[in-house]
This record gives C-alpha cells, structure tokens and sequence, in this order.
C-alpha cells in the first residue's frame, strides 16, 4: 500500500451506492439524451475548446452518445471508453469507441503517454475506485496533458457513490481533488465554476495535469 492510500480520508463506505446491482443491466439500454441543458453544454464546450489544444488525441472517459468538444476544436482523435455500444456508436466524433466498466476493471487498454488530454463529463460521480482510474488517466496521459473533470448537479442518485451525495458542489470539487492527489501523478488540481447564470444549470471543472515522467520513479 502507497504512503498516499495509507493516509487517505477516504473509506470502502464511501463508495456505496443504494443500487448494487451490475451496472451493465442498468446502462444495457441507450439513453440518447442530454443529462445537463444546453446553456450548461455551451460553457462546458466552450472550456474544453480553451483548454485542449488543437489535433489533440483526446481521450474522453465515461462517455455517451455527446462529447462536448466544441466543432472548432478539430481533434486529431477521440477515443471514447462507456458503457454503452449504442450510444458510443451513435457518437459522431468519436474515432475509436471501448466499451468498458472502469468499476469492474479501471486498467485503461492504451499504452503509456498516448493522449493529449483527457475529460469525463458529468459522470465521474459513478466511479467506485476512482484514484485506480485518475492513476490510469495519467499514465495514458502526455506530460503537461490536462485531464478536465466537468460536473453538475444532475446524476442518477441510486449509481452515484454515497460521499457524492452528501456534499455540495464545493466539497465535490475538493473530493476531486482528492482524487487526483491519490492518483500521484497530476500537478495540483485548480477548480473552476463555469455556470451559465441563472435558469440553467451549474457547471464545474476541476483539471489537473499530468507531471514529468521520471525514469526510474
């Protein structure tokens, strides 16, 4: 056990969920619809757009049938990893599509330093072993490559994690955090509130990026 794992707050509670069941019979069926309205996907899109540079290979995580990359964007790839082969294949942008429960296996199946940026969108909340996969994230990653993680307040109660639920949306920007510095290979997190205003609804990022490799580390 890592020095980080050993002193880390969290605990096996904290990843419970009140529906247990297999997750892959809950997303079995495509659900082609938006989770967040469409002032709160402008801001996340217009992020994305500043944050990823251009012929980026993007890897965009826990996705659907929607990326949120701004069409300015012209990325060089984005492979997609979900949980639904329906809503992936109905996913324009995509240029590569796994399907993939990263809570049964969070081992990502790309080889070190492949992307140029990283983001999972509205979904990170689901994740049971999330320092596994934010590790992951960044062993996949380029050195200096961001890896954006976008929320709001919007999720399916019964498959979001129990330390979710109970904080606001400042504190879920600490867990993320958290996340990251577990991970043990991302620079500090820096968190931003992107919301469109009144009458939509919020939006968050927290976005870290991915250190140096040290050979031999």
């Amino acid at each position: 056990m890592s020095q980080a794992e050993e002193s880390s707050p969290l605990r096996p509670e904290h990843f419970l969920r009140q529906d247990e069941s297999d997750d892959a019979l809950f997303y079995r069926e495509p659900r082609l619809v938006t989770h967040i309205d469409d002032a709160a996907i402008a801001a996340v899109s217009r992020f994305y757009g500043e944050l990823i540079p251009p012929r980026a290979l993007v890897l965009d995580l826990m996705t659907s049938w929607v990326s949120h990359l701004p069409a300015s964007l012209h990325p060089a790839g984005v492979a997609g990893l979900g949980m639904n082969a329906e809503e992936l294949a109905q996913n324009p942008v995509l240029t590569e599509r796994i399907v993939q429960d990263l809570n049964r296996d969070p081992v990502l199946p790309w080889a070190d330093s492949t992307f140029d940026a990283a983001i999972v969108t509205v979904s990170v909340q689901y994740l049971t072993a999330p320092p596994l996969v934010f590790a992951e994230v960044g062993r996949v990653l380029k050195p200096g490559a961001p890896f954006a993680v976008a929320y709001s307040n919007r999720c399916f109660p019964t498959k979001a994690v129990a330390a979710w639920l109970s904080l606001d949306s400042r504190a879920q920007a600490e867990l993320i955090g958290l996340y990251f510095r577990l991970a043990g290979t991302f620079t500090p997190p820096q968190a931003f509130d992107i919301s469109p205003g009144p009458g939509s609804d919020p939006m968050f990022v927290v976005v870290a990026r991915r250190l140096p490799v040290i050979p031999g580390a």
